[in-house]
């Protein structure tokens, strides 16, 4: 196995982490604990499930720690083709977006500071804290709605990159512009239209599978020197 076919592979394995670990928090958690409109009964299913709303705190780390080596190992598959492109994509993906997750997890901190009390938050009543608790919850959330401005955003240079480069299939730096463009529409839809925002992610949403088939090419299949050469060999002899 060649140093870029392992690079290939190794980017694809901790692609398929993130996507693996990532829906723990963003929609496991959320089902299992919130209720919508209802802080109180969110706050005491917090309190007791505390342990499982804690691995939320803990996957957002992991998860902002994994894109940062996503980008690293992308950047080392890919970083020769083009510097310029190659530097963009480790600032938005392997900086930025790692940044978002660690600064998520910190309004889930705040959430369950508040579902404790204690002598600093004294002055609020029960009341108040489930209410500043769930204001939290919501601010993670949408919080979410602004990381996939930058989900969308990094995967441009990466499209690009993989368009320049001979050893992987150039119909996955195509479908990784409309999955970027995908992200992009959502995140300014949940800033400028919420009221549209679930019809948008239910039309678009399909196309964020693209990040998972070329983390599956990476790993199952890697960088293949000569990829593109041997496909057009292969439709000269056809045409022959």
């Amino acid at each position: 196995m060649s140093p870029r076919d392992r690079t290939a592979r190794q980017a694809g394995l901790l692609y398929l982490l993130v996507v693996l670990i990532a829906p723990y928090r963003l929609i496991y958690v959320p089902n299992a604990l919130f209720v919508s409109g209802d802080a109180a009964t969110t706050v005491a299913n917090i309190a007791t499930h505390e342990t499982l709303f804690r691995f939320g705190l803990a996957t957002d780390l992991v998860c902002g720690a994994l894109m940062a080596f996503v980008a690293l190992a992308l950047y080392r598959l890919l970083g020769d083709v083009d510097r310029r492109h190659g530097l963009a994509m480790l600032l938005l993906g392997g900086a930025l977006v790692p940044a978002l997750y660690f600064f998520n997890v910190l309004n889930d901190a705040a959430a369950l500071l508040l579902v404790h009390g204690g002598d600093a938050l004294a002055v609020f009543d029960p009341p108040q804290r489930a209410a500043l608790a769930m204001l939290f919850l919501r601010l993670h959330g949408q919080a979410v709605g602004a990381a996939e401005l930058l989900w969308g955003l990094w995967l441009f240079p990466l499209a690009l990159l993989v368009l320049r480069s001979d050893f992987l299939p150039r119909l996955f730096g195509y479908a990784l512009i409309l999955n970027g463009l995908a992200y992009v529409i959502q995140s300014f839809a949940w800033a400028l239209r919420p009221d549209w925002q679930d019809t948008v992610s239910s039309l678009l949403g399909p196309l964020q599978f693209v990040e998972v088939l070329f983390m599956l090419w990476l790993l199952a299949l890697g960088a293949r020197p000569g990829f593109r050469r041997t496909q057009a060999a292969s439709a000269a002899t056809a045409d022959v």
